[in-house]
């Protein structure tokens, strides 16, 4: 098994490297630790070194692993939101990643009104324009940007990619540039703040950091190879 808390202070040095390398603080960029897949005995692991801030990918996993951890964790949904979980959803998470349309935003809107919560979201932007991922078309977003900012309960923190995996880093820069520039426009064109950015995962988060990441999602630099997938409805 991985030394978990090793792992985790390597990660830590590493983004605050990545991070006074762009001229940046470490303490603007948060991360992520993905527990996806990982049972709450390994997860405690990483709790036990202090750390507080996980994601999950499933509804499903998460609710059953969140009641059997501390309460004073913060827990963010960063894989694709049905829109038939939203209700399960709201009540876990403290942030939901995966706003990926107008249509689960306003449902998202809706049922937190229901629930009298006021979630913190980003919108996820398929910077990319692949066919096999989730996330509203830039031109689109630029398009419908206004109606989401009108939407009375959710809190819009910023923007969220997953860009086309390549082995090497430094070929995904041009996606974390592009989901920069779409929130300066986004910023200019409303005159509303969308000051985070989540990109970045295990492999690629130091260019994601000076790229202008406020928060990477890693997961496997961490635990090590992900457990195998485990079933979700």
């Amino acid at each position: 098994m991985p030394d978990i808390q090793e792992n985790l202070a390597k990660v830590k040095n590493q983004l605050a490297e990545a991070a006074a390398k762009a001229g940046r603080k470490p303490a603007d960029i948060n991360l992520l630790v993905v527990s996806k897949t990982w049972p709450p005995e390994i997860i405690q692991e990483a709790i036990d070194a202090g750390h507080t801030l996980f994601g999950e990918n499933r509804v499903q996993e998460a609710q059953a692993k969140i009641p059997l951890l501390s309460s004073n964790l913060s827990w963010h949904l960063i894989g694709h939101l049905q829109k038939n979980k939203v209700r399960k959803a709201l009540p876990l998470f403290d942030t939901l990643h995966s706003i990926d349309s107008l249509e689960l935003a306003q449902q998202t809107d809706r049922i937190a009104g229901e629930l009298g919560l006021f979630p913190k979201v980003y919108l996820e932007v398929n910077v990319a324009t692949e066919a096999s991922k989730y996330g509203f078309a830039p031109t689109d977003l630029n398009g419908q940007i206004d109606q989401l900012l009108n939407l009375e309960r959710l809190q819009i923190e910023g923007l969220m990619a997953i860009p086309p995996f390549d082995p090497e880093p430094e070929k995904t820069r041009h996606s974390f540039a592009t989901l920069r520039e779409l929130r300066d426009q986004l910023e200019h064109k409303t005159g509303v703040p969308l000051s985070k950015l989540s990109m970045g995962m295990s492999h690629d988060y130091h260019v994601a950091i000076e790229e202008g990441a406020t928060i990477v999602r890693v997961g496997s630099a961490v635990f090590g190879p992900r457990q195998q997938k485990k079933n979700d409805s």
